[in-house]
């Protein structure tokens, strides 16, 4: 029902390769085709900024398709502080040229650094000067929310939506739950983190497979995920929460909001996860602070873990972070998020919640995987990786069967 809150951004760069002729000083001449795109950029990049169309359109070629204005006119609403492209590779043939760039841009209020994407732009040579005929992703490389229609944007307490083909009513829906997540995260938490929400809602699973650069069928029937820069990045773009409207539209109310609750908490506690924070754990703890309060007992919570302990089958283990692949067998998938909520329910229950959050940043700020859980173990509850097994073990067949 949950999804993965580690989805890394993987950057990819490529070097500024520039022809020039040696000139009689003995250094290459300027590259000055590379200095007149980079020009073009600079304008189209500042037209976006400023919502200036008719200084966009300038920067289009007059007989290419439409494409370029109708994403600045799907630009329109979203409240962008900075937009910039960066020229990395030109690759010129006669009057046409294709473009390797990096752009970069932040969102006001939300992006404390620019979020980057590696982009491909195609121009033609028109009356001297460069103009642009196309502006896509990169082969690979993520789309953009503004490349699947017109941006709706609403504004929460807590919370920007960008939604595209959802009704504003729907999207309004969804600030209303991030607005109600925010404040149960930082009760639960605390206040170290910013405390605020960027949900990016596309049309369909397709759209939210776009957005990751990643097959859909990977993600049919997890409702959500949250993208973002793992282990304390001081300055970093706001995560994005991405919802898959398929599966959450099927969800009941409790559900809705325990999944944007639980992408919240990923959110949250994004600086002390890192490469050393198991899954069981990351995904467990995001799902205690999604159902604390509820008052649902652990048997439905774990629905597939209490039917496996009905039957006799006790895991031997804290699920593993394979068990956690989203193309998996879904039922095992399941019994990995429940396996990890019970987990981190038990920690809460015998040595308390502030226990919880120590335990959580302890690990988390060990930076590597070796020695980080036993260690915080030790230090924090005072038993041992096997102890905790048995006890956790204990506790299952406690509280489920």
């Amino acid at each position: 029902m949950v999804g993965r809150g580690r989805v890394s951004r993987v950057v990819a760069g490529c070097a500024v390769l520039l022809a020039g002729l040696v000139g009689c000083s003995g250094g290459p001449a300027p590259d000055t085709q590379s200095a007149a795109v980079q020009q073009v950029l600079d304008r189209r990049a500042a037209a976006i900024v400023d919502g200036d169309r008719s200084a966009f359109l300038a920067t289009e070629a007059a007989s290419g398709p439409a494409a370029g204005a109708t994403e600045f006119d799907n630009l329109r609403d979203v409240p962008l502080a900075a937009w910039s492209y960066r020229l990395t590779a030109l690759h010129r043939t006669g009057d046409r040229a294709t473009a390797d760039a990096e752009l970069r841009y932040r969102i006001k209020g939300y992006d404390r650094a620019p979020v980057t994407a590696v982009r491909v732009l195609r121009l033609t040579l028109s009356g001297g000067r460069w103009v642009v005929s196309s502006d896509e992703p990169a082969e690979k490389a993520n789309q953009q929310l503004w490349e699947q229609g017109a941006v709706e944007v609403v504004r929460g307490a807590h919370s920007l939506v960008l939604g595209v083909g959802q009704p504003r009513n729907v999207l309004r829906t969804y600030a209303n739950l991030a607005d109600r997540a925010v404040p149960a995260v930082t009760e639960a938490w605390g206040s170290d983190w910013p405390r605020h929400v960027v949900v990016l809602v596309p049309r369909t699973l397709q759209g939210m497979a776009g957005l990751l650069g990643a097959p859909a069928s990977g993600y049919r029937g997890i409702a959500a995920v949250t993208t973002g820069e793992a282990g304390g990045v001081a300055k970093a773009p706001a995560d994005r929460i991405i919802v898959n409207p398929d599966a959450y539209g099927v969800l009941g109310d409790l559900g809705k909001q325990v999944v944007l609750t639980h992408e919240t908490t990923h959110v949250a506690t994004r600086a002390h996860t890192t490469a050393a924070t198991p899954l069981w754990l990351s995904e467990g703890y995001a799902d205690w602070i999604g159902y604390r309060g509820t008052g649902r007992p652990p048997g439905q919570v774990a629905s597939e873990l209490d039917r496996s302990v009905t039957l006799g089958r006790v895991p031997a283990a804290l699920p593993k972070d394979s068990d956690f692949a989203f193309a998996g067998d879904q039922g095992k998938l399941a019994q990995a998020y429940e396996g990890g909520w019970m987990a981190c329910r038990m920690i809460a229950d015998r040595w308390g919640e502030v226990r919880l959050n120590e335990f959580y940043r302890m690990v988390g700020d060990h930076r590597k995987r070796p020695g980080a859980v036993e260690g915080a173990m030790e230090k924090v509850l005072g038993t041992t990786p096997e102890a905790f097994t048995r006890q956790w073990q204990a506790y299952l067949r406690a509280q489920l069967g």
